[in-house]
C-alpha cells in the first residue's frame, strides 16, 4: 500500500460559528483504518473538527513536541516501532494534548501498560463507533484542559512560592521540611538538601519556643506572626516572625505550610532608634536644666555681689531674693526626681469623684487667684475604681493646672463631670483656653515638651503615666483659641 503522508505547518484552532474547531490528528500506518476512523469522527453532529493523517512515527512525533494537534489518535502498530513507545517518547518532552491508544483486538497488558505510560484512553477499534468516539473526544479534551490549568496553577504558585523573598515552605506534622524556596535557604543558610533532613525545631534558639509552638498548634492548629529566634548553620541569630497553618491532601494526610520573615534588620532599626531618641531626651533634659537653673543662679550671684559691695540698701532684699532662687532651683530638681520615681502601687477600690473632690481642693487656690469659673457635674451614684488615690489625684491635679494656666483671668470656664457609660466611667476636664495647635497636639505627653515660659513640661507625662498604670485611656480634643478637652476612661470596678 502506497503512504500518502500528509505534512502541515502548525496552525492555530480555527473558527467556525463562534466555536473552536479541534484539530485531531491519526497516526496510523493503514490508511483504510484512518479513513473508517476519520468517517466515524465526521459524523459527531456540530461538524466542528479537522482531522489530518500522518502514517510515520519520526513525522508524528515532531508534530507532537510543536503541539501542532489538539488531540493524537495513536495505532499501536507503526511497522517496527509501536504506538505505546510514540506515547512513551512525547509524554517524555511533556506532552501536554490528549493522546488515545488504537488496537485491533484488546489486550488488558497492553491496555495497563498504555494508561501507566499516560494515555487518556485505550481504544479497539473493532468496537469504534461515532458515539464511542464522540464520548471518547468531549472526555479526553475536557481532562486535558483541566490537567493544563492545574498545570499552569501549579506554575505560577510554584514560581510565587520560589520567588518570595520570605522564607515559605513545607513540613510535616513534626515540622521536618519537605519543601523549601531558596529565601529559606539563603535566610538559614543551609543548602536545600541539608535541610530537608532538618527540623524546624532543631533551629530554634530558645528550646522553650517549642512548647509555644506545639501548644498553639494544638489548640489552634496554626500560628499568627510569632516572634521566634533562629540559629542559622553558621551560628548567627535572627530574630523572626513564624506564621504556620495546617492542611490536609486528598490522601488525608496532614502537612504544615510555614512563613517566616526576618525582622532582624528591623529590629536593629528599630533599636538605633530608640538609642537616637533615649540621646535626644537628654539632650532637651540638659538643655531645660540649663535655662530653669540659669535664671535664679543669675539671681542668686547678683544678689550675693551686692551684698559684697556693701551698698548701703537694705542687706534683707538681697537675702530674700537668695532664698527665693534657691527655692525654686531646689523645685525644680525635686519636680524632676519626682518624675522618675515609679513607686508602689497602692491599690483600693475607691470612688473616683472622692478623688476627684481632693484635686480640685489642691488647685483651689489657684482657681480663685485668676477667677475662674468652676463647673462640676457628677454621676448620682459613687463611681468605684481600683486605683491609688493619691497617684491618681496628682494625675488629676496636673490636667487641672494645665487647664488653669490655659484660660485668661475673670474670663476662665472649668467644666469637670464625671459619668458612667456601660463598664466604664468616663472623666471630662474641659477649659475655654487657648487651646493646642495640632503640631503640639501629637507632642503634648512628651516628656520635657512645653510651650510655657517656665517649667520642665514634666506634668502631663507624669499624669499619662499615672493613667496608663491605672489601665486608664486619655484622649484629647482641642481647638486653638476655644480650649482643651481631656477625655480619661477608666474600667468599673
Amino acid at each position: 500500500m502506497i503512504h500518502n503522508e500528509k505534512l502541515y505547518s502548525k496552525r492555530p484552532i480555527t473558527q467556525q460559528g463562534g466555536l473552536s474547531r479541534v484539530r485531531i490528528l491519526i497516526v496510523e500506518d493503514d490508511e483504510d483504518d484512518f479513513l473508517i476512523v476519520s468517517e466515524y469522527i465526521k459524523k459527531i453532529p456540530g461538524d466542528k473538527f479537522i482531522i489530518d493523517w500522518c502514517p510515520r512515527y519520526k513525522t508524528a512525533l515532531e508534530k507532537m513536541r510543536q503541539e501542532e494537534y489538539d488531540i493524537y489518535f495513536v495505532d499501536y502498530f507503526l511497522g517496527p516501532e509501536t504506538g505505546l513507545q510514540l506515547l512513551t517518547e512525547a509524554i517524555s518532552f511533556n506532552c501536554e494534548q490528549p493522546i488515545i491508544l488504537l488496537t485491533g483486538q484488546g489486550n488488558h497488558a497492553i491496555d495497563i501498560k498504555a494508561m501507566e505510560a499516560g494515555a487518556y484512553d485505550y481504544l479497539i477499534k473493532s468496537e469504534l463507533n461515532t458515539e464511542k468516539l464522540e464520548r471518547c473526544i468531549r472526555y479526553s479534551l475536557e481532562r486535558a484542559s483541566y490537567a493544563r490549568s492545574l498545570r499552569e496553577s501549579e506554575r505560577k504558585f510554584r514560581g510565587i512560592f520560589e520567588k518570595s523573598k520570605d522564607a515559605v515552605f513545607i513540613t510535616d506534622q513534626d515540622l521536618f521540611f519537605k519543601d523549601v524556596n531558596m529565601a529559606t535557604s539563603e535566610l538559614l543558610q543551609y543548602p536545600r538538601q541539608e535541610l530537608l533532613e532538618l527540623s524546624l525545631f532543631s533551629l530554634l534558639h530558645d528550646e522553650k519556643v517549642r512548647e509555644i509552638i506545639e501548644e498553639q498548634l494544638k489548640v489552634k492548629g496554626e500560628i499568627n506572626d510569632l516572634d521566634i529566634d533562629i540559629l542559622t548553620k553558621r551560628g548567627a541569630i535572627r530574630n523572626c516572625l513564624l506564621s504556620f497553618t495546617s492542611e490536609t491532601d486528598k490522601q488525608g494526610n496532614i502537612y504544615m505550610q510555614g512563613i517566616i520573615h526576618d525582622i532582624t534588620n528591623l529590629k536593629r532599626a528599630e533599636k538605633a532608634n530608640l538609642q537616637i531618641q533615649k540621646l535626644a531626651v537628654t539632650s532637651r533634659l540638659v538643655r531645660t536644666l540649663a535655662h530653669e537653673i540659669r535664671n535664679p543662679l543669675n539671681n542668686i550671684n547678683l544678689s550675693a555681689e551686692q551684698l559684697e559691695a556693701g551698698n548701703n540698701e537694705d542687706p534683707k532684699i538681697y537675702l530674700d531674693i537668695i532664698n527665693r532662687n534657691a527655692n525654686r532651683i531646689d523645685d525644680i530638681l525635686t519636680e524632676l526626681l519626682s518624675s522618675s520615681k515609679t513607686g508602689e502601687m497602692n491599690i483600693r477600690e475607691e470612688s473616683l469623684q472622692t478623688i476627684m473632690d481632693e484635686s480640685i481642693a489642691s488647685a483651689l487656690d489657684r482657681l480663685t487667684l485668676k477667677r475662674i469659673h468652676l463647673n462640676v457635674s457628677y454621676a448620682n451614684n459613687h463611681l468605684k475604681v481600683l486605683a491609688d488615690p493619691k497617684k491618681l489625684k496628682t494625675g488629676f491635679l496636673n490636667i487641672i493646672i494645665n487647664a488653669i494656666e490655659a484660660m485668661e483671668a475673670d474670663n476662665g470656664k472649668l467644666t469637670i463631670s464625671i459619668r458612667n457609660i456601660g463598664l466604664e466611667h468616663v472623666v471630662m476636664i474641659e477649659d475655654n483656653g487657648c487651646g493646642i495647635s495640632p503640631e503640639n497636639l501629637t507632642r503634648l505627653f512628651e516628656p520635657y515638651f512645653t510651650t510655657k515660659r517656665s517649667g520642665l513640661g514634666l506634668g502631663l507625662a507624669s499624669a499619662l503615666s499615672t493613667f496608663q498604670s491605672h489601665h486608664a485611656y486619655i484622649d484629647v480634643q482641642s481647638k486653638v483659641n476655644e480650649g482643651t478637652t481631656f477625655l480619661i476612661t477608666f474600667k468599673s470596678a
